[in-house]
């Protein structure tokens, strides 16, 4: 996808996740439903984010989902958070978007309405004979974010349900089960640093209607959201075709890839609701927007081998900085 092909309104509100020249792991946390200035445009306006990709992402995790059903999974203590995350992102939904969604309650039940979608259900709460799907599932196909769920329990957070099928270089069927800290094991620096167990004593101290988020992002090669592990065989090999690429398909493949995470505390079960917004922007869209092209090339410029190695990029980064040197100096 050139820059000229991306839509205007991905370019408006991507984003852009660097405040500085320099980048190192941070819990990087600030309350939601806050709009962040861009040189582009504006995001972070809501919880919950619906875009002109949106019918493309849900047909793209509805053909992942039919191939891979792992990509779901809710272990049997979950499914009251199931409902839980459902009825938060149908609210969330109507809060952000109210022209085209809406919950209304009504002796006893719900009736949810999604124009986009074309849906109308009316569904008794905890009833899973009243929804087409379960209850994760069935909001999962109205929402372009992933979304994980953590017990709290034993002083810890455990990922214990959830939908994902645009991981980023992980397995969700993998961590399933697995604590809040054991799944940061490989992440480098983090440890020694605090920064894993400082996030999660701010996770158990989440409160109902108190949102928060941050971002966390990479570089990928293609236009393609399913990065998981399971997948490795098909993109992995990318990574390394695109250094004999020339500039003009460099810059159209090499995407900056960027993850609005938010974190919210589910009211019913007191489970916290991790949601996984990806967004894609190529090199070359990047590039347009001056502030942010100085900037990326900055932050990988300096970036440590080490985190550039965990997050995917070592070995096109160099060029990365190159191709976006090269833009700066052809620059009006």
């Amino acid at each position: 996808m050139s820059a000229d092909t991306v839509a205007r309104d991905l370019v408006r509100t991507f984003p852009f996740p660097f405040a500085g020249d320099t980048y190192r792991y941070s819990t990087n946390l600030e309350p939601a439903r806050q709009s962040v200035q861009t040189p582009a445009g504006r995001w972070g306006d809501a919880v919950v984010h619906i875009d002109s990709g949106y019918a493309a992402e849900l047909a793209e995790r509805r053909a992942i989902l039919s191939s891979d059903p792992s990509r779901m999974q809710v272990l049997p203590h979950m499914r009251p958070a199931a409902w839980d995350a459902m009825l938060t992102l149908m609210q969330e939904l109507t809060l952000a978007y109210p022209d085209t969604m809406r919950l209304d309650r009504e002796a006893g039940t719900f009736l949810w309405t999604n124009r986009r979608r074309g849906i109308e259900q009316r569904f008794v709460y905890g009833d899973p004979s009243t929804l087409p799907q379960e209850p994760l599932a069935f909001i999962g196909d109205q929402v372009q974010e992933d979304i994980v769920l953590l017990d709290q329990r034993e002083g810890q957070l455990f990922v214990d349900a959830g939908l994902v099928s645009f991981a980023s270089n992980w397995s969700f069927g993998f961590d399933l089960g697995m604590s809040f800290i054991e799944i940061h094991g490989p992440v480098p620096r983090v440890h020694d640093t605090g920064v894993i167990a400082r996030a999660q004593k701010f996770l158990m101290r989440l409160q109902p209607d108190a949102p928060y988020r941050r971002t966390n992002w990479s570089l990928s090669v293609g236009r393609r959201l399913d990065l998981s592990t399971e997948t490795y065989p098909d993109w992995g090999p990318e990574r390394g075709r695109v250094l004999s690429v020339d500039d003009a398909t460099f810059g159209a493949e090499v995407h900056l890839r960027v993850e609005v995470q938010h974190l919210v505390r589910l009211p019913e079960s007191g489970c916290v609701m991790f949601l996984i917004r990806t967004y894609l922007l190529p090199l070359e869209a990047v590039a347009e927007v001056e502030p942010w092209r100085d900037r990326l090339m900055a932050v990988l410029a300096e970036l440590p081998e080490d985190m550039a190695d965990y997050k995917g990029f070592l070995a096109y980064r160099d060029r990365a900085v190159d191709w976006l040197a090269a833009r700066k100096s052809v620059a009006p």
